[in-house]
């Protein structure tokens, strides 16, 4: 019989996966595939999952984007090369979406188990893997200030709210930016470096290829405060990547980003590395299920 690991993060978005691990259990028996479950518990490390040593066929993680991430490191750490599929119930799910996943988890788990692995790009920030999306500078921080309570009972609101909060902080933020393609020494106002294509449901990497293993990075220049509304209007309508006097965007398999400023680097919604910090795509970095 086939086995899949299935772990999942109780705490995720509306704890919506308590009430579906009874379906988890029964698509994959009906597909011919025990199931071996490990829940995630806060303060335990995760890479008790992968102790038993059980040879399973594939890992099953249902949570966010930065649930995804913290089994990928882990399988990374361990050198498991197995494919995984995943189940988007958290209040992130941005990578999930790219990739065409069900937000419905019986149809997430069939559209797995009739799938035939792919490569999809991972990225490295410093010595962290990440799926999604990394960040610096006005906002990025957000998640991690939002209390968990308050994102599992208004969801995406909670972020909104927390973003509103820093308006006061509004700032120009001086940054160094050095990769084959393009350097960059100046102001900005937020960068974002994407292995995925949304960051907060908002499209952002519009020209974002899970598989071209290359990164995409945009950077919000630092304008007059009066030209802001405009721009998020064109983030809006997914035409601000044509303002090239206003936000830079380009393509690279790898980047160098330094800054003395007082902000934080964020993976996903969780916190990342101090500068400097060296963000790489490897293209093909993980085998992924369920992708159509």
């Amino acid at each position: 019989m086939k086995k899949v690991k299935f772990i999942y993060n109780p705490y995720s978005g509306e704890n919506l996966i308590l009430n579906e691990i009874d379906t988890v259990i029964r698509v994959h028996q009906k597909y011919g595939y025990q199931v071996i479950v490990y829940r995630i518990e806060r303060g335990k490390d995760l890479g008790e999952a992968f102790d038993d040593n059980i040879h399973v066929d594939y890992v099953l993680v249902a949570g966010g984007d930065g649930t995804v991430d913290t089994v990928v490191n882990k399988m990374k750490e361990r050198n498991l090369d197995i494919p995984i599929g995943i189940l988007p119930v958290g209040t992130a799910n941005d990578f999930s979406k790219f990739l065409g996943i069900p937000n419905n988890v019986e149809k997430a788990c069939i559209q797995i188990l009739e799938s035939e692995p792919k490569g999809v790009d991972v990225s490295s920030i410093n010595d962290k893997y990440f799926i999604n999306v990394a960040s610096t500078g006005l906002f990025t921080d957000v998640s991690q200030k939002t209390d968990d309570h308050l994102k599992n009972t208004i969801g995406k609101l909670a972020y909104y709210l927390k973003g509103i909060e820093q308006l006061p902080n509004f700032r120009s933020l001086k940054v160094k930016i050095t990769s084959k393609e393009v350097n960059f020494d100046g102001y900005m106002y937020l960068m974002l470096v994407f292995n995925g294509q949304t960051a907060g449901n908002f499209k952002l990497a519009t020209e974002a290829d899970a598989m071209d293993g290359k990164l995409d990075v945009i950077v919000f220049k630092a304008v007059p405060i009066k030209e802001l509304l405009p721009l998020f209007i064109k983030v809006l309508k997914g035409e601000h990547l044509e303002e090239k006097d206003k936000v830079l965007y380009f393509k690279t398999s790898e980047i160098k980003i330094e800054s003395n400023e007082d902000i934080v680097t964020d993976i996903d919604g969780e916190k990342g590395p101090d500068f400097p910090i060296e963000i790489k795509c490897h293209k093909a970095g993980i085998k992924v299920l369920g992708i159509k």
